[in-house]
């Protein structure tokens, strides 16, 4: 038995990138998962490469009516949840000069107000010694030109993530944050064509300046998920983990 066995988790912004490998790894380990993503056939495609213990529910974070009616299907299951990894997220690059009230709207509502929400209605369902996983972003701690946004975006989920470890200590309840470096993903990719780079060549530059010489997989950040839902991290909350390469710390 996978050392999730009987656990029920929640991943949000599922359908690809992150999200996907990280349901992917705790369903891998045993785990009931609800997956949740904005593209339907995208999302039931990662249900599908999940397994049978996997279960799509489409939603947008930064709807609140969304959100109630993915909690009401998990209640409806007669489930508590072991796990919650608030991992939807959006990035445009926009310089200073550029950047639209749209694109602020747009990015805060899904990385903060998203977290936030996702969070606090599934309260209720929380399991004693439950887990929340944040990610933020290596972005959060640099000066990345056309960033501005984004990075002030995951530098608020990292906040958070501090506050709500305080306040949900009472509860048994831990709160960590994943903070990911460049990670090959489709987000990646639209982060670099945004900016006007072939998303080749930002893999390959940006590989350039990361002491491991590397961009990082999604299921390397999977793999620590894993480790802060399991009981080997439960002395552990309020903290920060960088799955980066060496890029930020180095």
């Amino acid at each position: 038995m996978g050392q999730m066995a009987g656990r029920t988790a929640l991943v949000t912004g599922a359908s690809s990138g992150i999200g996907r490998a990280v349901a992917k790894r705790f369903a891998d380990d045993g785990a009931r998962v609800y997956l949740t993503g904005r593209r339907a056939s995208a999302l039931e495609a990662a249900a599908a490469e999940a397994g049978p213990e996997a279960v799509a529910v489409q939603c947008d974070v930064s709807k609140a009516a969304d959100l109630d009616r993915l909690f009401d299907v998990i209640r409806r299951d007669g489930r508590q949840l072991d796990v919650v990894v608030a991992n939807a997220g959006v990035g445009e690059h926009a310089r200073l000069e550029d950047a639209t009230e749209d694109q602020f709207a747009r990015t805060f509502d899904i990385n903060v107000k998203g977290s936030l929400l996702t969070v606090q209605k599934s309260l209720p369902l929380l399991a004693p010694g439950a887990s929340v996983i944040l990610l933020s972003s290596s972005s959060a701690g640099q000066g990345g030109e056309g960033l501005g946004i984004y990075a002030a975006s995951k530098a608020a989920v990292r906040s958070l993530a501090r506050t709500w470890a305080n306040e949900l200590a009472a509860l048994g309840v831990r709160v960590n944050v994943i903070t990911p470096g460049p990670i090959g993903t489709p987000g990646f990719d639209g982060l670099a064509t945004g900016a006007g780079h072939e998303a080749e060549q930002a893999r390959t530059a940006f590989a350039s300046q990361i002491p491991l010489d590397r961009m990082g997989r999604p299921e390397e950040v999977a793999a620590l998920a894993a480790f802060l839902a399991g009981d080997e991290s439960s002395f552990s909350t309020g903290a920060e983990f960088f799955v980066d390469g060496g890029l930020v710390q180095v």
